[in-house]
Parts: structure tokens; sequence; C-alpha cells
């Protein structure tokens, strides 16, 4: 019997499939294909561990006569397989595959295209997620959506950035039940320049129920003329560097 068919038995019998195998062992699943279709054959470090792995002699491994040996048969090893899928487009594209899905325990997805448990891509999906375009439990991008979302454009259910989007929000230009920033807009609205919702609390502060405003406070729906009035307020207050989200401010009112 073959190095290479030996190493096809013993990871059968106990329970690996080849992607599982390469998982543990820090190598792609066509190395452990070499290997057992004897095309190639493991380095010294791999072999040692695939002996302990296998509970297995080297003597068995490397010689026809060599007899297998299982030491401390009295112990009983608990194993668990996690499940492990990897495929990559042979494209790149600065050095990067088009697309990486890599799904399994401990693994990174990178591509431009990446999908896994934890992916980094400018398009990135999984738990973990890093991109431009970012989606995950866990998503930091340029445009997140997650659970917890960080970034220029975050959406989620806490959210954190220069225009966040959050049942919790807190960015320079926040939306939330909970929202805090420069600018806020939520159910309870606490603002530097402008708060709008029900409870609000900013220099110019629009409410339902409570306003608190330094320079502009008003309670319930605003009249024509008031409008003009914060659109003023707005314009004289507001630094010209922020004019971009004093105009988003305004599509609110």
């Amino acid at each position: 019997m073959t190095l290479g068919d030996k190493l096809a038995k013993l990871r059968k019998e106990s329970g690996y499939t080849q992607e599982q195998l390469a998982a543990l062992l820090g190598v792609s699943r066509q190395a452990v294909s070499r290997w057992e279709s004897n095309s190639a054959y493991p380095e010294t470090e791999k072999l040692l561990r695939l002996g302990t792995l296998y509970n297995c002699s080297m003597d068995y491994l490397l010689k026809d006569s060599g007899e297998r040996k299982i030491p401390h048969q009295s112990i009983v090893r608990y194993q668990i397989h996690l499940p492990v899928f990897e495929r990559k487009s042979s494209r790149k594209i600065f050095g990067l595959p088009l697309w990486h899905i890599n799904i399994g325990y401990g693994r990174t997805a990178k591509g431009i295209i990446a999908v896994g448990l934890s992916a980094r891509g400018l398009l990135s999906v999984g738990l973990f997620s890093i991109g431009v375009f970012s989606f995950g439990l866990l998503a930091l991008g340029v445009f997140a959506l997650g659970i917890l979302a960080l970034g220029l454009l975050p959406v989620g259910t806490i959210a954190c950035g220069v225009l966040a989007f959050g049942a919790i929000s807190v960015g320079f230009v926040s939306v939330g039940a909970l929202s805090i920033g420069e600018f806020s807009v939520g159910a309870m609205s606490v603002g530097h320049y402008f708060a709008l919702g029900d409870h609000a609390e900013a220099l110019i502060a629009l409410g339902d129920t409570k306003a608190t405003g330094e320079l502009y406070q008003k309670l319930g729906e605003l009249t024509a003329g008031e409008t003009a009035a914060v659109k003023r307020l707005l314009d004289e207050t507001v630094p010209v560097y922020f004019s971009w989200a004093k105009e988003i401010i305004k599509l609110f009112l």
C-alpha cells in the first residue's frame, strides 16, 4: 500500500472530507488530493501532523512493513468536523480573485466579491465583513448594512458613521429611533445644530412632545412661515463646509 493509499484510507476512517482535512492542516484541497494520488508528498511538518491526527506511527506511513500503532487506546477522542466550502475565480484584478467564496470556521474570503463567515472585498457578504459595499452581522465599509454597521453610509440596528440610519444611530447626520449627531432625526433626537423628533434637543429643536433649543424650539407641526424661519436659521448657523448636511436636513422640513 502506497503512502497516498494509506492517507486516503486513514482520512476516510477518521470521517474527514478532503476540504475538512485541508482546513485543519492549512493547505488547499488540491494539495490533499495530490498527496492521496501519489503525485506529491506532504512536507515533513505536515506528515508529522497527519501522524498525530490519525494516531499512527511514521513507520506505518512511510514503510511497507510498518505497523500502525494506536497509543492510549483507553482515551476516547471527540472530534468536531466543521463543513468547509471554498471556490474562487481564476481571474484576478489587482492581485485579488474576481470572486471568492470561503465558508468555514476560521477562514476568510478575500476577493473583489467576497462571501464567507469572514469576508473582505470590494463587495463583501459575511458575519464579519469589510468592504466598500459591506453586508453582515458586523459590517465595516463605505456602504455598510448589518446588525452593527460602521461606515460612511451605514444602515443597521446600531449604525455609526457620517450619514447613519439605524434603531440606534450615531453619526454626523443620523436618523433613527435614538439618534445622536450634529444633525439628528428620530424619536429621541439629540443634535448639535439640529434635532427633529418626539423628543428633540439641539440649537434648533423641533419636537412633538418635548423640544429644547438654544436658538429655536417648536412643538408640533411648522407653519409655512416657521419652516422658512428654520431654513433661514440653518443658513445662518451652519458653517459653509457643512452645507451638504444642511441641505439633507431641509428635506425633512
